[in-house]
């Protein structure tokens, strides 16, 4: 597998928020977001090969008890499927939900594209063509999920909507998080947001990684 980096920290957003967990970044993605925030595993994927066992030593050399597998978009990753079935502590996935894997998670955290996430330029058609695939998100909503959806204006909410309706997803498991690199941006998309998974019965993510260290690799 072609990894970016794996490092030790908390768990930023979702459901398990500030959880220490080993995280595993694959490089290599299928989609270019805009608003990326590890251009370094999709629009200039960077890494080096490492052998699943290789991953899961290094993994558990920190002593966590959880690891979060994340890219990128892991589920396009050679050997991940066997890095899932070794990996001995609770892994959560983090995917778009676009590929489907036979893969062994406890939490499928699943993150659809919205249409605030196509690029301009040469990758737009092809992102916009596969961001959203309801079949691929149905059939790994099979797992313990999040629906983890990246706010940037009140109107990306139809399509939350959309998505959540065509999909049968339990409303409780819709996690909504502002979309932003810095904490001042990040709090002030909050405040709003909040008040919409008050009204709509979801959940509030922060992104705690970029409060505590600001948006840089490894934390």
């Amino acid at each position: 597998m072609k990894i970016a980096e794996i490092f030790y920290s908390i768990q930023g957003e979702g459901m398990l928020a500030g959880v220490p967990s080993v995280f595993i970044r694959s490089s290599g993605c299928n989609l270019r977001c805009s608003w990326c925030d590890t251009p370094y595993t999709s629009w200039n994927p960077e890494g080096s090969h490492m052998t699943v066992d290789e991953i899961v030593e290094r993994a558990a050399s920190f002593g966590a008890s959880h690891a979060v597998v994340t890219g990128g978009e892991p589920m396009i990753a050679e050997g991940i499927v066997e890095l899932t079935e070794k990996l001995k502590m609770h892994v959560t996935i983090e995917t778009a939900g676009t590929v489907f894997q036979p893969v062994q998670c406890d939490l499928m955290s699943i993150s659809p594209k919205l249409a605030n996430s196509t690029p301009q330029g040469d990758f737009a058609r092809r992102h916009e063509r596969l961001r959203y695939q309801p079949e691929i998100l149905k059939g790994l909503m099979r797992f313990p999920y999040q629906l983890k959806f990246v706010v940037v204006a009140e109107r990306d909410l139809d399509e939350i909507h959309r998505i959540v309706e065509e999909t049968g997803a339990d409303r409780e498991r819709v996690v909504l998080m502002p979309e932003g690199t810095g904490a001042a941006a990040i709090a002030e998309r909050g405040r709003w947001i909040a008040e919409i998974c008050k009204r709509e019965n979801f959940r509030y993510s922060p992104r705690l990684h970029v409060d505590l260290w600001g948006n840089r690799r490894g934390v």
